[in-house]
């Protein structure tokens, strides 16, 4: 079958490209200005991408089926054109239900924050335990190289060189589970579509203000998640978060775990970074983790991973010596690189809450030096002005903040900087950003870029700039 996916530079449906060309599909998309990491994998893996949203494509590709991501709505003329011409269409999580996760133990990872971290983690843990899970995780796992990949399934191979499809050897699949919705003609989850056995709710906050009206609605469409979830899964929950409680008390027909809780799971630091931990069951020790990770949030995400996987038969001991090798996703807090004793990290916090967390894993990483936050206001959430008043308190952390001022921002950016008592400045180029650090950066400085899209591949220009000499930064090589 060919298929065509309309949006395939965005996370997911980048992910799902690869497991429909393993599945023996021909597969195509469409996309605009798309970027790494999604980019490039498409690149490495040989799926062609068509710039723009042109309906003459269609004409070029002639698809059995077109699979509609929810970046596309009404209006864009490639979905005009779909529709006009009555070809069949379904979404991207729909698809993966219906022809991916059949006959799977899915497990599923739910929350605000931290899904694509527990994900990978997860999946490394049953890798390492010679399970051969798939995955489809909204990022890219250094331990893996891709976004997503079938796992061990029975068939035979098809032309491809991928799998066909068939009975699971090792039926584990780990999935990402968006909360956001599914597509212009499907407003529910995403995640009601994948029919978890195992389920994790990380976090719950109120975020995609372009969608969900408040919190509640957030929690209702949690809550039709938790209600398909069988009574032989499980449920993994954070007891510390006030309204995963409040949405489980909605109803809850599955056994449920809880971490975060002493009665239940629970993690302490043996060092200050958290980069090793313990891991206790009620109240009996499991055992300690030693990894590169930092931060309170990654140890969090980590101990919500040992009680998924020893759902999945792994114990826990095992999950948790699996972390020494873990390696982390691209775009959380990785090392762009360092010129002149000048570090550059990229990071995806983009709300408030991951914005406290990342600044604070680095923190405790580097200690005294000094941290330059950059951030791109880029989120719908955002530019709606929902975050106006956390934002400030949120980047506390940072001993420098260069905020990036987009033109269809919706609010005025002055009011964090008078927050952040001169210790803030706003920037309407990203140019303009470059030109400032390359001024005020300087040895033994950490930069710290957060956006959830491209920003302009700022950071290879700000390691370009910072590399050329200069009478006041001579180049020493590190």
């Amino acid at each position: 079958m060919r298929l065509h996916i309309l949006g395939i530079g965005g996370t997911f449906m980048a992910g799902l490209a690869i497991l429909a060309r393993d599945l023996g599909h021909a597969v195509t998309g469409s996309d605009t200005k798309v970027y790494p990491p999604m980019s490039t994998q498409l690149e490495a893996q040989g799926i062609a991408l068509l710039e723009g949203y042109d309906p003459a494509q269609l004409d070029a590709v002639k698809p059995d089926l077109v699979v509609v991501g929810n970046a596309l709505s009404r209006g864009n003329p490639l979905v005009e054109a779909v529709l006009d011409r009555g070809l069949p269409y379904t979404s991207g999580a729909q698809w993966i239900g219906e022809h991916v996760l059949p006959g799977r133990w899915v497990i599923a990872v739910a929350g605000t924050h931290g899904k694509t971290t527990t994900a990978s983690i997860l999946a490394w843990m049953l890798e390492q335990a010679g399970l051969q899970p798939g995955f489809l995780i909204g990022g890219v796992p250094e331990n893996f190289g891709v976004s997503a990949r079938l796992g061990d399934v029975q068939g035979r191979t098809s032309a491809a060189g991928g799998r066909m499809p068939g009975a699971a050897k090792n039926p584990f699949f780990v999935i990402e589970a968006d909360e956001y919705d599914t597509a212009f003609f499907d407003k529910r989850s995403k995640f009601v579509h994948y029919r978890a056995r195992t389920a994790i709710l990380n976090n719950l906050e109120y975020d995609h203000a372009d969608i969900f009206p408040n919190l509640a609605a957030i929690q209702q469409q949690l809550h039709h998640f938790v209600r398909i979830v069988p009574p032989s899964g499980l449920i993994v929950a954070n007891a510390a978060d006030p309204a995963l409680t409040e949405t489980l008390a909605m109803g809850c027909w599955t056994p449920v775990e809880r971490f975060n809780d002493s009665q239940g799971w629970s993690a302490r630091a043996l060092v200050p970074d958290t980069s090793r931990f313990e891991v206790s069951w009620a109240g009996t020790s499991q055992g300690e983790a030693s990894w590169t990770l930092a931060g309170e949030h990654n140890m969090h995400n980590a101990l919500a991973a040992v009680a998924a996987a020893r759902h999945a038969g792994v114990p826990p001991a095992q999950a948790l010596a699996a972390l020494a090798a873990f390696r982390n996703v691209k775009r959380r807090l990785e090392v762009r690189g360092t010129v002149n004793g000048i570090t550059v990290y990229d990071d995806f916090a983009h709300h408030p809450t991951a914005i406290t967390a990342t600044l604070a894993a680095l923190r405790a990483r580097v200690g005294t030096g000094r941290i330059l936050a950059v951030l791109e206001p880029r989120s719908n959430t955002m530019k709606l002005g929902v975050h106006r008043d956390t934002l400030a308190p949120s980047l506390s952390g940072a001993d420098r903040v260069y905020l990036y001022r987009p033109s269809d921002l919706g609010w005025d950016l002055g009011t964090v900087v008078q927050g952040l008592n001169g210790r803030g400045q706003v920037h309407d180029s990203v140019e303009e950003i470059v030109n400032t650090l390359v001024g005020e950066a300087r040895a033994g400085d950490h930069v710290l870029v957060m956006s959830n899209g491209g920003f302009e591949n700022i950071h290879p220009r700000l390691l370009t700039r910072l590399a050329e000499p200069s009478p006041a930064k001579p180049v020493r090589r590190v």
